[in-house]
């Protein structure tokens, strides 16, 4: 698996509830571009439309030799999920105000563009406080173990 994109934002501001891996739908710049490891996802996110699951605000810069069969490089594109995902994730953003972002994008495998998105809720301030001092500790405390030995 070769990691072309992670989303570090999305884990220090959305307390991540679940996780989904699905496909997505590209162009063939895109899939070149992705190899060369052109991706931002820092401001994308899942919305649901007439049943289908589209990723918006995914930043896949144009391929260098594409010419002008270049793709548009904040397009939405469609993520390939089942139709019994699709209607999960819209339960759960209709309910309870929860929100869909990617976490990384990778090639498989096979060689296949995966997107892993999470299923979150949005941190309050003090939790975002409480979760980096809790870092902060872990880091002292391995840094106290490494010294001593």
């Amino acid at each position: 698996m070769k990691v072309i994109a992670k989303n570090r934002r999305a884990r220090h501001e959305l307390l991540v509830l679940d996780t989904l891996e699905a496909g997505i739908s590209l162009q063939g710049s895109e899939v070149k571009s992705l190899r060369a490891g052109k991706c931002e996802i820092v401001d994308g996110f899942v919305r649901i439309d007439n049943g289908e699951a589209w990723l918006l605000k995914v930043h896949i810069a144009e391929y260098s030799h594409g010419g002008y069969s270049n793709h548009i490089p904040t397009r939405k594109r469609k993520l390939l999920l089942h139709r019994r995902q699709v209607n999960q994730l819209q339960m759960k953003i209709e309910e309870k105000g929860l929100t869909v972002v990617p976490l990384k994008i990778y090639f498989n495998e096979k060689g296949r563009v995966k997107v892993e998105i999470a299923v979150g809720q949005g941190k309050k301030i003090h939790d975002k406080r409480r979760a980096k001092k809790e870092k902060e500790v872990k880091r002292d405390i391995q840094r106290a173990l490494r010294r001593d030995h």
